[in-house]
């Protein structure tokens, strides 16, 4: 049966209690980790969140009333224990940091009591992740995820510190917001009030930052849920969490500096590791060239490398079609990997089809010197020897090939190197590489819809020398903007904003909008700006993947304390789920299974 806490006072968290505390009585609570009944003497780990701390009951210290408790224990049992700190009596426990100590108790009370837990509470859990989703109240048990959850409130605790000491406000924008359809889908909120109407849930807080600066705010931040209606991944949440923040009168290098100092006080105060500053910084042109990708990880090398002219007069008909069809042939070196196996060459051949290659030629440079080649047949020797210089190759070398447009070879190389990476296990989880990518196109063409959309949204500033091209070349303008990557992962980005009237009409424009849908859209803002509004730039993170790469941990689910899974719903609250009849008739919204809606459409037909 469960007992009071009346009158007991916790003293201590379990790892509170040190070697200094020895011969002094404490008090200290929390689960049972493991309990070991070694006759007449039973050991106790209690855990709580700070880590596990062993008790010892004895029947001559505890009286046989506390004893019998104690042999009643079981994993989860909630206690609460009153002793004697003392010097370990067995060998010290060196992967504990009270493993020199333990606490001789005198009293105990049994505060809950528990089932046998679905699946062990221990670190780096084999349990499957839906049994743990499902019991996520115990999964949030396990040492090694509470760790992540107290770092990640460690790091909010000193961003807000950080920001404030340089002059942020931390202000709240609303959760209910105005539908402002481009880019990801929003989740709608029905509106009882205006039947018919429905807010949107912020898949940022864009639009109302920009406002405060427009309202002489200076500097803002929040750090903030969001929401998008996108597919799952491994670092993608329907609901997550961005640390936001607009400055006013400055440029890009001030919203860089800013932040760079930020990363360089969170990382060593909270993992011990020292950011390199300045960051290093790369156009996105030159990411695209070196590495295939606008986020690259440069913990590796294994860079693109564009032999275009080097087969330019070649027959191979792959090369040939891709060049006249005004793509381009480039290339990566899979250094002393020649002997991989047959086998193994398919596979990466197969996985870059799933990226948009019709094919993938190789070339392997045996020990001896000699080509194997799935397309050295068509290639003359000189041509051969000519890639194998072009390449930095040398006999043990494996070269992979692309040819197609641009963007098709960049995501097929790009994807490549990391899949070779993944394979040869090059990618060191210790090492935090940062770099700034800069110079994004502003704009990029769609085909579905037949029009330009914006890179990153409607208000990014293009880069003045490239104004004279938003009419005529709306495809060649680069962005103000800037994303800060770290070991391949987009952790942040953001923009200068366009203030002037003018230049925000032009590029309304080219996006394909009448000067009335864009007031439809945005006139909130559009009319905010008549007002007066300095120059302004802003930035946001992705928190929950940033918690998640200074974590090593391959998921962003093991970041957040209850996450969703893949198809958006919660195990462990069965949310989304039906609701009454009653709640939809005070919305006025009417559900129809899509059994009924067939049915409708064939009586209509």
């Amino acid at each position: 049966m469960a007992e009071s806490m009346k009158g007991l006072k916790r003293s201590h968290r379990c790892t509170e209690v040190t070697s200094k505390n020895i011969g002094e009585t404490v008090t200290v609570m929390g689960w049972v980790a493991k309990s070991r009944n070694k006759g007449g003497i039973i050991f106790v780990d209690l855990r709580d969140r700070s880590g596990i701390l062993q008790l010892i009951f004895e029947e001559s210290n505890t009286g046989s009333e506390n004893f019998a408790k104690a042999e009643s224990l079981r994993s989860e049992f909630v206690i609460a224990v009153t002793g004697e700190v003392a010097k370990r009596s067995g060998a010290a426990n060196e992967n504990l940091a009270t493993g020199d100590i333990e606490i001789i108790a005198k009293d105990i009370r049994i505060l809950s009591e528990a089932l046998t837990p679905p699946f062990p509470i221990e670190a780096n859990s084999k349990t499957k992740d839906e049994l743990r989703l499902k019991y996520r109240y115990l999964d949030l048990r396990r040492p090694d995820l509470q760790a992540n959850i107290m770092m990640r409130s460690r790091v909010a605790v000193l961003t807000r510190a950080f920001l404030e000491e340089e002059g942020f406000l931390e202000i709240e924008t609303p959760v209910l917001t105005k539908s402002t359809p481009e880019g990801a889908r929003d989740y709608l909120v029905p509106s009882r009030v205006h039947p018919g109407n429905f807010y949107a849930l912020p898949q940022s807080p864009q639009l109302f930052k920009q406002l405060l600066m427009c309202s002489g705010y200076d500097r803002y931040f929040q750090i903030v849920k969001c929401f998008r209606d996108e597919d799952l991944r491994a670092d993608r949440q329907p609901e997550f969490t961005q640390i936001d923040m607009e400055l006013s009168f400055v440029d890009v290098d001030d919203v860089i500096e800013v932040n760079e100092r930020l990363l360089a006080k969170m990382f060593k105060e909270t993992i011990g590791v020292d950011v390199q500053l300045p960051i290093q910084r790369m156009t996105w042109q030159e990411a695209m060239d070196r590495f295939g990708s606008d986020k690259p990880d440069t913990r590796f090398g294994m860079e693109l490398k564009d032999v275009s002219e080097v087969v330019a007069k070649s027959e191979f008909v792959v090369f040939k079609n891709a060049l006249e069809q005004g793509g381009s042939v480039r290339g990566i070196n899979a250094n002393g990997q020649a002997g991989m196996p047959r086998k193994k060459i398919d596979a990466l051949v197969a996985f870059a089809k799933d990226y948009g290659a019709k094919g993938l030629a190789y070339l392997a440079i045996t020990p001896e010197g000699e080509y194997k080649s799935s397309f050295a047949k068509f290639m003359t020797e000189e041509e051969l020897a000519g890639l194998v210089e072009a390449m930095d190759a040398k006999p043990g070398d494996l070269l992979f090939f692309a040819a197609d447009k641009n963007e098709v070879v960049w995501d097929v190389l790009g994807n490549l190197r990391l899949e070779i990476a993944i394979n040869l296990d090059l990618l060191d989880k210790n090492v935090y590489n940062f770099l700034w990518v800069t110079e994004f196109p502003l704009l990029e063409y769609n085909e579905e819809e037949g029009r330009y959309t914006a890179k990153h949204h409607p208000f990014t500033m293009p880069m003045e020398e490239d104004l004279q091209y938003l009419e005529s070349d709306p495809g060649r303008v680069r962005a103000k903007a800037y994303d800060i990557v770290l070991n391949g992962t987009e952790i942040g980005g953001g923009s200068v904003r366009i203030h002037q009237n003018d230049v925000q009409e032009r590029m309304f424009e080219a996006l394909g909008f009448t000067k009335e849908e864009a007031y439809d859209r945005f006139g909130f803002l559009l009319n905010a700006f008549k007002y007066g509004v300095p120059p302004h730039a802003g930035l946001a993170y992705g928190l929950d993947r940033l918690i998640m790469l200074m974590a090593k941990v391959d998921s962003i689910r093991d970041v957040i304390a209850f996450p969703k899974v893949k198809d958006a719903s919660c195990l462990m609250t069965d949310a989304p789920n039906l609701v009454d009849d009653k709640q939809l008739d005070e919305l006025c919204i009417a559900v129809a299974t899509k059994e009924e809606e067939a049915e409708a459409k064939n009586k209509e037909e």
